[in-house]
């Protein structure tokens, strides 16, 4: 017999922390210990706070941006570029063959492009009329 559902529209941080234990001892156990390491460019304005910057992961042989973020104040600079550039140099002197990232917006998409990634997956008119693309790059 199936046990009760409750749904509720907030995660209590010791479920999450349950949940996510539970999923990564699954996870070790079908693909072994991860070798996830974090990595983090940041952007700083004049007074030295972070404004923008690059947040990612490298594991399994990937490298992951999860949050790629340039300010309004260096824009055109084709920063975002230079953070990809950087953050794949580290993902390569680690051993990672790749890198993956997603977006929603055109004009981050078209500098992921200008990178050389390429979508390998979108959903047409996720949000507001725009899709949403998951890009990859493999490295020589």
């Amino acid at each position: 017999m199936t046990p009760p559902l409750c749904l509720f529209d907030t995660v209590p941080d010791a479920a999450r922390d349950t949940i996510l234990a539970g999923l990564k001892a699954y996870n070790e156990t079908l693909l072994g210990p991860t070798d996830r390491r974090d990595i983090f460019i940041p952007l700083v304005d004049d007074d030295g706070t972070v404004d923008g910057g690059l947040v990612g992961y490298t594991g399994r042989g990937w490298l992951y941006v999860e949050m790629l973020f340039v300010p309004e104040r260096v824009r055109g600079q084709r920063l975002a570029g230079h953070l990809l550039a950087t953050a794949e140099d580290e993902a390569k002197a680690r051993g990672c063959i790749g890198a993956y990232i997603d977006t929603i917006n055109p004009d981050a998409r078209r500098a992921y492009e200008r990178a050389g990634y390429t979508t390998f997956g979108r959903i047409e008119n996720f949000t507001a009329g725009l899709e949403i693309s998951w890009m990859i790059k493999r490295f020589d």
